[in-house]
């Protein structure tokens, strides 16, 4: 007391000692002496609460316990008077975890049992997870009945969701950048579903999971594009894999992406009125269509350019294709490329363009066979092997497919598609770990994307994709 000179340290005062030892950069065994006394104390008393009250289970009991750590009652002991009332608070959240499940207390068995009002339950509830009134971050399962599930960043589940989702959001960047696929994020997260309903998530849970995962992915991605100093070659990787994420679950028709929109068509508008014949300018139309996810709009487009320019039926065919390709829609694509091949049948480039659709579809012995079919037809055509290269990639045949990308550089090296021939190179040496002929080909690949006279879009797409590989190669050395 202050009267008797004697003062009594606080349970936030000791936090922020043991803060400010950090702060000083004091020897590690001091610090970790300090925090020993305090997780002693907390332990002391957590187990007196555990034997009033019954608590048995001892997955309970350890995240009881890890909450109560982390979670320092001064923070709300000016609204909160009764500190038992808040450690079972704690125990609420640390009941209704996922795993737990189907095990389940609602909130007003749970006050009835534990004698705590039900509506100063509900409301620090709601500040801890809903509020965020302390620097955790608790995660939220929702389920039909108002059954909630509670589970806090940073522990052992949220670890390993996090590495499960993450790993699936890489090989999406990847995918997409090297084939030019468009974000399908509902197919990953089913995927991801899948896979952390095998491992860490009861089936049940499921469905709830599927209406979390979308904010749970934002949430991450957010993480990543707000760290400022993206250093270590890691950090720049992560970067790159998650910088477009958050928008996957927002429409861009909100203000400014409406705005952008309404700008480049009226001025492309414009040019096709003073030049109705020009039929790069309804091309270029047709990228700014794409670019923000207007198919409907691309496709009727195109409908019209084939009234304009019925010579070019093939060209304008293949890019309806595409639209189709990325409307998800990759069977009515396949039916555009198979009505072309009836039509000009001696069109190799076609036969070219199928193996392609086929591999969208996952038909790996079929677009494998024809693209191997046309090669030994016409076997001095760079792009054919290219093709196969891909192909081959797609399904993770690295090593064969750098045998048809090297037929590819050797039968045409000055070729305008060479630097992507390079870099895909590279990625298969990446793979299969070779990563000193890895980087040689990445490296050689930029050289020549930087060299070569295709739109900045396209190079800017090329050079992303060899620095992301570059990036991830740098960890290894």
């Amino acid at each position: 007391t202050k009267d008797n000179k004697v003062y009594r340290i606080t349970r936030s005062g000791k936090v922020e000692y043991s803060r400010i030892l950090k702060d000083y950069n004091l020897d590690r065994q001091s610090i970790l002496d300090e925090e020993s006394k305090r997780i002693e104390e907390v332990t002391k008393k957590t187990i007196k609460f555990f034997e009033k009250y019954k608590i048995k289970d001892e997955n309970i009991q350890f995240r009881f316990l890890a909450n109560v750590l982390k979670l320092d009652y001064s923070r709300v002991e000016s609204m909160l008077r009764n500190e038992e009332d808040f450690d079972k608070i704690l125990l609420f959240i640390s009941t209704n975890h996922p795993d737990q499940y189907p095990n389940y207390i609602s909130q007003e068995k749970f006050s009835t049992k534990y004698r705590i009002k039900e509506s100063k339950l509900e409301y620090y509830i709601d500040e801890i997870i809903g509020n965020n009134i302390f620097p955790i971050k608790f995660f939220k399962i929702s389920m039909p009945l108002d059954m909630d599930f509670y589970f806090q960043e940073n522990e052992r589940l949220e670890i390993m969701l996090r590495a499960i989702t993450e790993d699936h959001i890489t090989k999406l960047t990847y995918l997409n950048k090297l084939f030019s696929r468009t974000l399908d994020m509902n197919s990953t997260v089913n995927l991801i579903l899948d896979d952390i309903c095998r491992t860490l998530f009861e089936e049940g849970l499921k469905d709830s999971l599927r209406k979390f995962l979308p904010n749970y992915i934002n949430y991450l991605a957010y993480k990543i594009e707000t760290k400022r100093d993206l250093i270590e070659s890691y950090d720049k990787l992560e970067g790159i894999i998650w910088q477009n994420i958050p928008t996957i679950f927002q429409s861009k028709s909100d203000d400014s992406m409406e705005n952008q929109f309404k700008e480049k068509i009226q001025k492309i508008d414009k040019e096709i009125d003073l030049n109705p014949n020009n039929l790069d300018l309804y091309n270029s139309k047709i990228k700014i269509l794409i670019y923000f996810n207007q198919y409907d709009e691309g496709l009727k487009l195109l409908d019209f350019m084939l009234g304009i320019f019925p010579e070019n039926e093939k060209d304008i065919q293949i890019k309806k294709a595409f639209i189709l390709k990325s409307m998800t829609k990759v069977e009515a694509g396949l039916d555009i490329i198979n009505e072309l091949q009836q039509k000009y049948p001696d069109d190799n480039d076609l036969v070219n363009y199928k193996s392609y659709w086929l591999q969208y579809l996952d038909r790996k012995e079929e677009a494998q066979s024809l693209i191997q079919d046309l090669i030994e037809r016409i076997p001095n055509n760079g792009i054919y092997h290219d093709t196969y290269g891909e192909i081959h990639m797609y399904f993770e045949e690295y090593k064969e497919a750098i045998k048809e990308f090297q037929n590819a550089i050797e039968l045409a090296n000055d070729e305008w598609y060479i630097h992507q021939t390079y870099i895909k190179l590279g990625i298969c040496y990446k793979e299969l770990k070779n990563y000193d002929l890895a980087v040689e080909s990445l490296e050689k690949g930029k050289e020549l994307t930087n060299k070569s006279s295709i739109d900045p879009e396209t190079k800017e797409k090329w050079i992303a994709i060899a620095n992301l590989f570059l990036l991830q190669i740098e960890q290894f050395f």
